[in-house]
């Protein structure tokens, strides 16, 4: 079993400045991601390694945790600090949370209810 970190818990991690890694693919990405959420699909996830460190957590997202449950086991077993978020980027925007739209980690904010996104 991969930890997890619930959304309050991460919510607090992320205004603190946590490194959020978005595993999910990049039109998902561009399509609404969390604010410095650094995009990584997991196929690609590898190839960033050397990019991370192992002496701060990483927070892995995905759409709903699935892709970041397995991107988080992987991490671990190469030595991360890896937490999957409970309930992904679709629990963070539905709890009003801020999402931001287009390719890099900080662009235009997109509706951060589920009445604004229909």
């Amino acid at each position: 079993m991969v930890p997890e970190i619930d959304q309050q818990s991460f919510a607090e991690a992320h205004a603190a400045g946590a490194l959020v890694v978005d595993v999910r693919d990049s039109g998902e990405y561009r399509a609404g991601h969390v604010p410095g959420a650094r995009s990584a699909p997991l196929p690609r996830l590898p190839l960033i390694l050397s990019e991370l460190s192992k002496d701060r957590r990483v927070h892995v997202i995905c759409q709903s945790g699935g892709r970041s449950a397995q991107a988080t086991s992987l991490l671990r077993d190469l030595g991360y600090d890896a937490h999957s978020v409970s309930g992904g980027t679709a629990a963070w925007i539905e709890a009003g949370r801020p999402a931001i739209t287009g390719a890099e980690p900080g662009t235009r904010t997109v509706p951060t209810t589920s009445e604004e996104t229909r």
